[in-house]
């Protein structure tokens, strides 16, 4: 297998007035290209700080963290950007949909920093909501979506650029039961179907059982890695 994910003794440190505050320390993991791993952990462990690290929202302080062949800690800010938005999907628990566009408008916006024409960017669109089974609600707005279905939205949203590596922060954490499983079937399908790597991090055991690989984080530090 492929790492996609290399990690090597990672460290982060954030500074609050005079005080910083260390939330990782010192991680080493690998991922797999086409693994589904799910971090877990209390609030406050770390889980969001290492998911925003490996999606290149945040640069490390210390250690090395190499996604896809790129070292994330020695691009600037530019080229930062233009690697997030060919290489990595965002999935967030609050589904950070424009609620003045349609779900087909929504899924385009990722589009927009891409040289694709308008009408490329349509049928990539379509095809990213057919595989979420929402092409017949492309038109509608996200006030008119249930919670699933723009959780789902957000998921063709995050595919819509062919990103090697998505990234999912608490994806069922705003769903009641129905719309948090077909949520995860849909992940499963990502994963197993169409090769995605997926790291999620969530506070549901449930969840974490659709994953290939459960880790485990506890005030900073990898404390349990599991097959799941």
């Amino acid at each position: 297998m492929t790492k996609l994910i290399e990690i090597r003794d990672l460290s982060k440190v954030y500074t609050r007035g005079k005080q910083k505050v260390e939330v990782l320390h010192h991680i080493d993991l690998d991922v797999e290209q086409g693994d589904f791993l799910a971090l877990m952990g209390p609030s406050g462990s770390g889980k969001t700080t290492l998911l925003n690290l490996i999606g290149g929202l945040d640069t490390p302080r210390a250690g090395s963290l190499t996604v896809g062949g790129q070292r994330i800690g020695e691009m600037s800010g530019a080229q930062l950007a233009k690697w997030r938005a060919n290489s990595v999907g965002f999935v967030f628990q609050f589904y950070n949909l424009m609620p003045m566009l349609s779900a087909q408008r929504n899924v385009e916006l990722p589009l927009l920093l891409t040289k694709l024409s308008a009408a490329e960017r349509k049928k990539r669109a379509a095809i990213a909501l057919q595989l979420v089974g929402l092409s017949d609600r492309a038109s509608h707005k996200p006030s008119e979506l249930s919670g699933g279905q723009q959780q789902r939205v957000s998921i063709a949203r995050a595919i819509v650029s062919d990103p090697m590596l998505l990234v999912c922060d608490e994806p069922t954490g705003d769903l009641d039961r129905e719309s948090a499983e077909e949520v995860l079937s849909l992940l499963g399908i990502l994963n197993r179907e169409h090769g995605k790597t997926i790291v999620m991090v969530t506070h549901d055991p449930k969840a974490a059982d659709r994953a290939r690989h459960i880790l485990h984080l506890d005030k900073g530090t990898l404390v349990e890695s599991v097959l799941a």
